[in-house]
């Protein structure tokens, strides 16, 4: 099926907008992530690292879609261990997960303890900054295990009956593209809103611990992680953005708060 015709089906836009949203909704852990690594960064070299950060990580979600096949077999039982309480089928794609899981718990840990104890300041030594690479490695890398989940949920979203083989990819390609485009947008104002509201950033690295805990739990639920006969089961998403949510909801008001007393000139 040609890209002509597939444009003039109605399904296919419905498919694509919703992957979009998809894509988006899944991406604002991604923002929060490279707004906290980008803040590393001297001011003027900031918004290169972000646009940089995301183009990367939209090409590395296209390489993922276009070795779909590779994702497939990441599925497969690699080792499978039976100790009568215990079962566990360890795949290639929960290794990834968990590997993420543990770098975002490291990572947020980290960047909670420099904050609190303010390392730079009581020493009087001036602020280290990381490397303009390792930043974009690190986003990258976490943008490609935060992809997995999404890329596989596209494909089974996208129907290759209805599209066609290269139809189908052909939306989910575009759905990234698009998606990475919104993200663009609104990066460098997610970014100065978090950098310049310390309890937003704090914040941010605690959802970050969350979704580092979801993910580890996650590893174990595709690793079908038994204990005593009770296996793990999946975290659903909807708890996680309905906390985030709402805990974002609650700073909000209590910095709409701060600044009317700021106004009134009370303390």
């Amino acid at each position: 099926m040609e890209a002509a015709q597939i444009l003039l089906m109605p399904s296919a836009w419905l498919a694509l907008i919703t992957l979009v949203l998809l894509e988006v909704v899944l991406g604002i852990d991604n923002i929060v992530f490279l707004s906290i690594m980008t803040s590393k960064l001297p001011a003027h070299r900031q918004p290169q690292a972000r646009v940089v950060g995301l183009v990367l990580a939209m090409l590395a979600r296209m390489l993922l879609l276009l070795g779909i096949s590779l994702l497939a077999r990441l599925t497969q039982p690699l080792y499978t261990l039976e100790a009568g309480w215990l079962h566990l089928s360890i795949t290639g794609q929960s290794l990834i997960i968990l590997s993420g899981g543990l770098f975002l718990l490291y990572k947020s840990v980290t960047e909670i303890h420099h904050k609190i104890e303010d390392v730079a300041e009581v020493s009087g030594a001036p602020a280290k900054r990381s490397s303009f690479a390792l930043i974009i490695a690190q986003i990258v890398m976490l943008d490609i295990i935060f992809s997995l989940d999404s890329v596989l949920t596209a494909v089974g979203m996208v129907s290759v009956s209805d599209f066609g083989a290269h139809g189908a990819l052909a939306i989910m390609v575009l759905a990234v593209a698009v998606a990475v485009a919104i993200m663009l947008l609104f990066s460098g104002q997610v970014s100065r809103f978090v950098n310049q509201h310390p309890s937003v950033q704090m914040l941010a690295l605690s959802f970050l611990i969350l979704i580092g805990v979801t993910l580890i739990i996650e590893a174990g639920h595709l690793s079908h992680l038994s204990i005593l006969g009770r296996e793990v089961s999946e975290v659903p998403k909807g708890y996680i953005y309905f906390a985030i949510a709402f805990s974002l909801l609650v700073e909000m008001l209590n910095l709409k708060l701060s600044r009317k007393k700021q106004q009134n000139g009370k303390p």
